[in-house]
């Protein structure tokens, strides 16, 4: 019997990734073995592979957007599982005891792993993860159109949920998050402005065809004070310019795990009780949150497929742009 996988791996940052086979993992005590069906291509993966992210466990198979089969079960788990579809999302593990973990901010844990990080991840035929960071993915959505929402979408969840209770939100860096939000934010009673890239109608058009009351370049100042501004672009010089969309007592929300440094700024930009924050991984409750809220409001996923071989051409259409809504690697067929 072949025990062996298909993977694409990282040996070296800014090197791009490899097709290689490789022995097939096992499940160990409390892990499942899971056969991928596709994995979400995240721009944590692209900061991961370009080399701005410093702790990659090398080498190293990216990708924490993984939806799949269970295939195998270590021990002290139920074989009930057998079959059944998960997600395995970024948040791969905690120490469980460190003072954010006990205070229910697993997020901020002192000694976390990461899928595609410091764990193996889903840009592979097979993966191995922590059953009890494995999601059960919502039946409504087929493995396609169900991945962006591990990231993309709890990332996004978890940073609109840091905006308060905002009804003018901004949206900068319209991609696969902000493109998931958007509905969440509208199906909550929000009005959604969005922020491309400088010229880019297409992105515009996107934005508005999802329900955003307006959609201009980052480089634009919308038509009303904004409440909150959430910032999915990884590009430092967004901070202050979002800074300026907002009335007094507002919040720019930075999502990205990485982001270009902040130019200096005029204090009077902050005055008023603007304030900056920054989101931080996720927790399992911020999962179950999510889709239990996607259960009850259906958002859709709009994506660009990819075979497994073509990761490297799925990141550099990310890199550069060309992808609106979600990249999404198919390696298994249903």
């Amino acid at each position: 019997m072949n025990h062996s996988m298909r993977a694409m791996v990282l040996k070296e940052p800014g090197g791009g990734l490899e097709l290689l086979h490789l022995p097939r993992p096992e499940a160990g005590e409390g892990q499942f073995l899971i056969q991928v069906e596709c994995c979400g291509v995240c721009r944590t993966d692209l900061h991961i592979v370009d080399g701005d992210l410093h702790e990659p466990c090398l080498p190293l198979i990216p990708g924490h957007e993984i939806v799949g089969r269970v295939a195998a079960v270590g021990s002290g788990l139920d074989s009930t599982w057998l079959g059944r579809r998960v997600g395995v999302p970024w948040l791969g593990g905690v120490c469980g005891h460190c003072g954010f973990c006990v205070s229910g901010r697993e997020n901020l844990c002192d000694e976390p792993r990461f899928t595609g990080y410091q764990i193996n991840g889903g840009y592979a035929e097979y993966t191995v993860a922590a059953a009890g960071f494995c999601l059960p993915m919502p039946a409504a959505y087929d493995a396609v159109h169900a991945a962006p929402l591990l990231c993309a979408g709890l990332i996004g969840f978890r940073s609109l949920r840091m905006s308060g209770e905002a009804r003018r939100l901004g949206l900068y860096g319209f991609g696969a998050a902000a493109h998931i939000i958007t509905q969440v934010a509208i199906a909550q009673g929000r009005q959604v402005y969005a922020f491309t890239r400088p010229g880019d109608e297409r992105g515009q058009q996107f934005a508005r065809r999802l329900g955003a009351v307006w959609a201009g370049g980052s480089d634009e100042l919308p038509p009303v004070e904004l409440e909150a501004a959430i910032i999915f672009a990884p590009v430092g010089h967004l901070v202050p310019q979002a800074l300026r969309t907002l009335e007094k007592g507002g919040v720019v929300v930075c999502a990205g795990i990485y982001m270009s440094d902040i130019p200096a700024f005029s204090y009077q930009l902050l005055w008023g009780e603007r304030r900056i924050c920054s989101v931080a991984n996720l927790t399992r409750d911020d999962g179950r949150e999510f889709f239990d809220f996607i259960d009850r409001h259906l958002v859709k996923t709009e994506v660009k497929t990819y075979p497994l071989s073509a990761a490297n051409e799925a990141l550099t259409d990310l890199r550069q742009g060309r992808i609106k809504g979600a990249a999404v690697l198919t390696v298994r067929s249903s």
